[in-house]
Parts: structure tokens; sequence; C-alpha cells
């Protein structure tokens, strides 16, 4: 039975307080993601992501594992009890990274033969799956595994000189097979994901399929009520594939700590149990991780673990849409008069993981014109806490009564997520930025708000606004999101 893991440890930079295997400057990189991978195997996680897109990955990490952490891995088995998971550029949209998928599955074989000099020849394959962001089709599946397949696996057979063949001097490739996963982000791939995975299936002989569903970036691109019910729409139609083609199908939920990002954290577990109860897996990224206590964490971990899936939240999908293009619309239009704020306090949003520039899904020049630029969910997210504005609040004013009953009714959460965000509101930088009508939405919905979080809102913007030195502003916006426990 192949390892289906439950607890995806991932790289997601949104931690308020720096992690322990940063440098002095609170970024983790090089060796430190390394140490990070061993310390969260020790926590109870089960997977860990790792991640090739948008920054340089260590493709000899199999090795570092195995031979710096021996005493470890001697009885927890790489690709057996644990695993080890690579996120890729995707080709077709991430030009400029295209050749550091080639690196990544490159590097694969590779980890095969350490795993093998380290545990014999009963080893597993230490790496046996890759996830590819941004998929919005079965051919961009089969690509990836085909070109792993073609031209790393069956490069073995070819001639050298003479009668000489690859594999006469290097040895052969294993292992034979990958699985592919595709992370599905945007809102039409999303509602059809579906579709896309049983055509890359049909015809395959796969033991089971991972689809990775994306709730950050569906958010910053749509606002939080469509992201839920996207979701919700995606979550549903992946069961009914599976009970259509008897295939297991089990989906990866991408949860951040923020509300506006998924809500998940050691201490409320179970909203993603309610949310999203034919989940397999939830990740695990660095505010959950870092941002609360360990032995919070650990059991957070362990409530994971035990969680079986069962069936989705039933949606009527028409409704949905009807409520996802009026929610999207207001949204959009809220973000574009917000842009120039968010992209100017996103500068004092500290570094906690070192990254190259992403090839971000948000494109006001493809939907309204005008040519937005914004930065990635967690640096959007945590500028507008920055300034008291949550990003939840964005898109809600736009609902009718009953549209709001039927998000209830999908998304049970909604009022809790919403309490959880408005404590962070600064109720006259909603006032001067969104109007009176979003105003009342916090007075609705924030039971009370934290006032020393507004206070350091408060600063920001004064810094902002007198150009005090930056580093007045970094330290206001670092304290802001330690007080929230994650940073967006």
């Amino acid at each position: 039975m192949a390892l289906i893991p439950k607890v995806m440890s991932t790289q997601h930079p949104d931690n308020a307080r720096p992690a322990p295997f940063a440098d002095a400057t609170g970024v983790v990189k090089g060796d430190g993601e390394v140490d990070e991978a061993v310390d969260v195997f020790g926590i109870g996680c089960d997977e860990q992501m790792w991640d090739s897109e948008g920054k340089e990955a260590d493709n000899h990490v199999v090795r570092k594992l195995l031979t710096g952490y021996s005493r470890v891995f001697d009885s927890l088995r790489l690709g057996r009890d644990v695993a080890l998971t690579l996120r890729v550029p995707n080709p077709s949209v991430e030009r400029n990274m295209r050749k550091s998928m080639v690196e990544a599955l490159q590097s694969i074989p590779s980890a095969w033969d350490t795993a093998t000099t380290f545990y014999g020849e009963e080893a597993d394959a230490p790496i046996q799956e890759v996830i590819l962001p941004l998929t919005t089709s079965a051919w961009e599946l089969a690509m990836v595994e085909a070109y792993y397949r073609r031209v790393i696996v069956e490069q073995e057979e070819h001639a050298l000189l003479g009668d000489q063949i690859v594999k006469d001097w290097v040895g052969e490739f294993y292992p034979k097979e990958l699985r592919v996963i595709p992370l599905v982000e945007d809102l039409e791939s999303m509602l059809t994901c579906d579709s896309i995975v049983e055509e890359y299936v049909r015809g395959r002989d796969l033991p089971h399929q991972r689809v990775f569903l994306a709730r950050s970036d569906p958010a910053l691109n749509y606002g939080v009520v469509t992201a839920e019910l996207v979701l919700k729409v995606a979550l549903q139609r992946l069961h009914r594939l599976e009970e259509r083609t008897g295939l297991g199908i089990y989906p990866i939920i991408g949860a951040g700590g923020v509300p506006f990002r998924g809500h998940l954290t050691p201490l409320n577990v179970d909203r993603a149990f309610t949310e999203y109860p034919s989940a397999h897996t939830l990740t695990v990224q660095s505010a959950f991780k870092y941002d609360y206590a360990r032995d919070d964490v650990q059991r957070g971990i362990a409530e994971i673990l035990a969680h079986e899936k069962s069936e989705p939240v039933p949606v009527d999908e028409a409704r949905a849409r009807e409520v996802i293009d009026r929610s999207r619309a207001e949204y959009q239009s809220q973000v574009q008069l917000l842009a120039s704020f968010i992209s100017n306090v996103a500068a004092y949003v500290p570094r906690r993981r070192e990254r190259r520039m992403h090839v971000g899904l948000f494109g006001y020049g493809r939907t309204l014109g005008g040519g937005v630029t914004l930065p990635r969910a967690i640096g959007f997210s945590a500028a507008l806490y920055s300034i008291g504005v949550p990003p939840e609040l964005l898109g809600m004013a736009g609902l009718s009564p009953n549209d709001l009953e039927f998000v209830r009714e999908v998304y049970p959460s909604l009022d809790g997520d919403l309490r959880a965000a408005l404590r962070f509101t600064n109720e006259q930088r909603v006032r001067e930025l969104l109007g009176e009508k979003y105003v009342r939405l916090v007075a609705e919905f924030a039971d009370d708000i934290d006032r020393v979080h507004e206070g350091l809102t408060s600063a920001v913007w004064a810094g902002l606004d007198r150009g005090d030195a930056a580093v007045n502003v970094f330290n206001y916006v670092e304290e802001a999101a330690q007080l929230r426990h994650f940073l967006g």
C-alpha cells in the first residue's frame, strides 16, 4: 500500500516569529530547510513539500537527510513512513523557471541511489510524487510524467560508444514511474478539476490520485467567500469522480493560518474538518509550526493524522456560481482601489524565507484593465492586516441577505472566521478606505477589537505618512503580526 500522507509540512513563509532554523535576519534558507524537514518529521508530519517553484531548492536534500541524520532515518523510512514531495515549476506558465523543473526531476534517480546505499536493496523510492502548480489541463500533467519517463528513465538505453549504453556506465534509473499531483489554483480550473483529473487518469494504472486544491491564491484573486465556495464545488466534484471511477481520490487542501487563507491553526483543527470533511491531507504552513507552543503544534498535527475523510459538504453549484460572481466583482473592485496602499505596506513585511519572484494569477489587466500588480497572498494579507483592514472584509458588502444565508449553509465557519479576523480591524482606516457599508460589517461581526493591535496599525499608517525610517514601520508590522500569530 503506497503511503498517502495526511499532514504536509510546507515552506510557505507566513510565520510572524522567525523559525528556529532561520539565519540572523530571520530568513530560512539553504541547510536550514534541511534541518527544518527533519524537525517536522519529528513532530508528527508525514510529508514535507520540497519547493522548487519560486526559490532555489537544494536538489541534494535526500543525501543531506540520510547522511546528516542517519540515526533519525534508520527507523523513520523515507518513502515508506514519511514522504518528501517535490513542487516543481509549471513550464507552461512559469517560463523563466522551466529548467528548474528539469533539474528537480533529474535529481530523483540520484535520490534513489542514495536511499539504496543507505537502506539496502529493499529501499523505497524516497521521492515518488511531484506537485505541478497552476495546473489547468490533463496535458500539463501528462507532459511532466512523460518527460520523466521518456527523457530521464529511458535514457538508460541510449547508446554511447560502441555497444555501450548509458546504464552500463552509470547504472539504471529508478524509480521507473513518477506520480504527478495537480495543484489547481484558478477559478475555472477548480470548478472543472474533476474533468482535468478524469482525463489524466484515464488509461493509467494508478494506485490512487492525489489532487491539491489551493486556498490562498483563490482568496487573493477572488476573495474569501469565493475561495470557500469554489473549494466546496471542487471537493464535491472530486468525490463524485471517485464514486464514478472507483479510483481513490485524495484531496489536499492548502490552508494557511490567517482566516483569509484557510484559518488552519493548531488550536482550531476542527474548523478544517467542518469545512473540508472529504479532504485527506492538510498543509501545515510556517505560522502553524512556529507561532504556537510546540505542544499545541504536536496536538494539532495528531488531530489531523487521526481524521478520516468522509463525504464533502453538499453545495448547489448553480447557486454558488451566482454568489461567486457577485462576491468576486465587489472584491476585485475594492482591491483595485487599495492596490497602491497594499504595495506600499508590503515593502515592510518581513521576509521569512528566501524566494524568487512568483508568477501569480491575479491579473487585473485581463479582467478590469489598468494592470494592477499585487504581492503574493501572504504579503497581500500581511499588508492589509498591518493597516487594520483585514482582507476577509473585501467583497462582503456585495452579498445580499439571501446570499449570506446560502453562504452560511455551505461555509458554516463564516461568522467565526470573520470574528477572528475583524478583531484586528482599525475602524478609522476601514471608514477612510472602504466607506460606511464596511464599517457596518465590522460592527456586525467584531465582538471585540484588539486595541493594542489597532494602535500598531495606526503607528504603521503614521510612519508611512510621515516617512519615518523604514526600521520603525518594519518593527510595527512585525509586532502586530506576532500578536495575531501569523504574518499573512
